[in-house]
C-alpha cells in the first residue's frame, strides 16, 4: 500500500472519529432546541417565577447566573493570572514548584461536588457569609483557579525567549518585559484558560447548590451576601423535584443555559482571534 492510501485511510479513520464524537453532541442540542424553543417568550426570559416555577419566568435564575459568573471571574482572574506570571517568570524550577504543579493538575480533576462541600464548611460557617453570591462566586473561584492557572502558565511559556532576552538587552525590567511584551503576546492562550474554567463555573450544580443557590426566590439580589437562583440548579430542581413539570419548560430553560454559556465562548473566540491577528509569532 502506497504511502498515499495510507495518509488517505489515516484521515478518513480521524474523520470518522470526529463524526463519532461531534454527532451525539449535534443530537442533544438539536433535541434541546426542537424542544424548548417553544416555551421561549418574552415573559419566559424576563417575568418573575409563580406559582412555585410552574408559571412565570426564570429571570431570577439568568441573573443569579450571570451573577455569579462575573463573581467568579472577579476573584479567579487576577489571582489565576498572577499565579501563572509568578510560576512562569519568577520561579525556580524546585520540587516545590514542580509539587504545587503537580498539585493543580489534580485539583483540576477534583470533582465538583467536593469543591461545594469546603466552600459550605470554608465560606459558609468558617467565615459566616451564609449561603450568598460571595460564598458562591469564591467557592466556583477556587474550583476554576487550577485550569486558569495552568492554561495561563502554558500560554506564558509559549512565548519565545527572544522577546525577554530583547526587553533585557534594551534595559528593561523583568515586569516591564512581561507587562509590555509578554502578557499581550500569550493573551490568547490565557483568554482560552480563562473562558474553559468560567464556563465550568456557569454550567455547575453541586458547588452552587451548598453555597448560593435558592429553590424558589421570585426577587433579584440586593446584596453580595444575599442568595439566588441560578439556571444549573433550576434546571436541576424542575426536572426532578417538581411533579409534572411540563417538559417544554425544562428544555426552555436547558436552552437558555446553554445559550448563555454559547455565547460565552464565542465571545471568547473573537477576542482570542483579535489578539491573535496582533501577535507579532
Amino acid at each position: 500500500m502506497s504511502r498515499a492510501w495510507q495518509q488517505r485511510i489515516g484521515f478518513g479513520g480521524l474523520a470518522a472519529l470526529t463524526l463519532i464524537v461531534i454527532l451525539p453532541i449535534l443530537f442533544v442540542i438539536g433535541n434541546i432546541i426542537a424542544q424548548g424553543l417553544g416555551a421561549i417568550s418574552l415573559e419566559f426570559i424576563f417575568a418573575m417565577p409563580r406559582a412555585g416555577m410552574r408559571a412565570g419566568g426564570i429571570f431570577p435564575a439568568i441573573v443569579g447566573t450571570i451573577l455569579l459568573t462575573l463573581g467568579t471571574a472577579l476573584f479567579a482572574i487576577p489571582f489565576g493570572v498572577g499565579g501563572a506570571i509568578y510560576l512562569s517568570e519568577y520561579a525556580r524550577d524546585t520540587p516545590f514548584t514542580r509539587a504545587i504543579r503537580l498539585a493543580l493538575i489534580n485539583l483540576a480533576g477534583i470533582p465538583s461536588i467536593v469543591y461545594g462541600l469546603f466552600g459550605l464548611g470554608l465560606f459558609v460557617l468558617f467565615f459566616q457569609f451564609d449561603t450568598s453570591l460571595l460564598a458562591g462566586s469564591l467557592t466556583l473561584a477556587l474550583m476554576t483557579l487550577p485550569v486558569i492557572i495552568s492554561a495561563s502558565e502554558e500560554a506564558l511559556r509559549a512565548v519565545p525567549i527572544e522577546f525577554r532576552a530583547v526587553n533585557a538587552s534594551l534595559g528593561g525590567t523583568r515586569w516591564q518585559g512581561i507587562r509590555r511584551i509578554v502578557l499581550p503576546q500569550a493573551l490568547p492562550g490565557i483568554i482560552t484558560g480563562v473562558i474553559l474554567g468560567l464556563l465550568r463555573a456557569a454550567g455547575e450544580t453541586a458547588p452552587i447548590l451548598f453555597t448560593v443557590a435558592a429553590f424558589y426566590l421570585p426577587r433579584l439580589p440586593q446584596s453580595p451576601f444575599d442568595q439566588t437562583m441560578a439556571l444549573p440548579y433550576h434546571l436541576y430542581i424542575i426536572s426532578t423535584q417538581v411533579p409534572d413539570m411540563p417538559l417544554e419548560i425544562q428544555a426552555g430553560t436547558a436552552l437558555v443555559l446553554l445559550t448563555l454559556t454559547l455565547s460565552l465562548n464565542l465571545t471568547a473566540t473573537l477576542l482570542r482571534r483579535y489578539f491573535r491577528k496582533r501577535r507579532q509569532w
